[in-house]
């Protein structure tokens, strides 16, 4: 895993999901800012819809079942390459 992943984000183009999968670059590139490499929006088919950071699958539509919550796919994203970093508002609560 380098310093600064590399975000990838399939999106269905069949499916019109290119705003949400716009959105979703919005808020990674918000909370994660110059700590990522990139962020790339690739237009697929077939229902696709798969965020990596690079080439490792962090959200698979077909297998999470839906569309990640913004916190939730920040938190993985965050486990994934910052462990170390809190999220401040965005942490899971304790339970």
């Amino acid at each position: 895993m380098s310093p600064s992943p590399a975000i990838t984000i399939e999106y269905c183009s069949q499916c019109n999901w290119l705003l949400r999968a716009a959105w979703m670059a919005q808020e990674l590139l918000h909370t994660f800012s110059t700590d990522l490499a990139s962020v790339t929006l690739v237009p697929g088919t077939g229902g696709i819809y798969q965020i990596k950071a690079d080439g490792t699958l962090l959200w698979d539509r077909k297998v999470d079942g839906g569309f990640p919550e913004a916190a939730a796919m920040k938190q993985r994203l965050r486990d994934h390459a910052f462990p170390d970093r809190n999220l401040g508002h965005n942490e899971k609560r304790g339970s």
